[in-house]
């Protein structure tokens, strides 16, 4: 990934997380989550960020995959509601991402959805409030807790 840009070894990861899911639902729930991750993962970068280009490449992407109807933008408001906590909270899920996906370490999960929901929060002007944010908070005191004990805490 270069400037955030999808190259095929990235479609080829997530792809490869894709394929682990048991069912239809299962694996395009897991899609989502591991595109939107690689999506927010790539903004990390002292460069310049052609967002135009970038929307297109992963735009372009999840459509070849999933079809007409999904955009990053679709993926991203997954990413933000109910339903990805069952994703991330799925030990199978995890253990994919996390051997297919290795550049994403599991314990920047949390600070990738935070970014998410702050981004949200600037474009609605709403309140993020919700069960993304309520997990988020759990995590936080898992993992200062995990500290406080001298183990790292529990996070993922």
């Amino acid at each position: 990934m270069h400037n955030g840009r999808m190259d095929t070894f990235i479609k080829d990861k997530i792809l490869a997380v894709t394929r682990q899911g048991r069912t239809r639902a299962e694996s395009t729930d897991w899609f989502r989550v591991a595109v939107g991750l690689h999506y927010l993962a790539g903004l990390m970068t002292k460069d310049a960020i052609d967002f135009k280009a970038v929307d297109r490449d992963y735009n372009r992407f999840i459509y070849h995959t999933v079809g007409g109807g999904h955009t990053i933008t679709s993926a991203l408001q997954f990413m933000s509601g109910k339903k990805v906590l069952a994703v991330l909270e799925s030990p199978r899920f995890m253990a994919a991402f996390a051997q297919c996906c290795p550049e994403i370490p599991p314990d920047s999960i949390p600070f990738l959805l935070e970014l998410n929901l702050g981004v949200a929060k600037n474009i609605s002007k709403l309140e993020v409030a919700g069960p993304v944010h309520d997990w988020l908070q759990r995590q936080k005191q898992s993992t200062a807790l995990g500290q406080a004990r001298g183990d790292g805490g529990e996070g993922l």
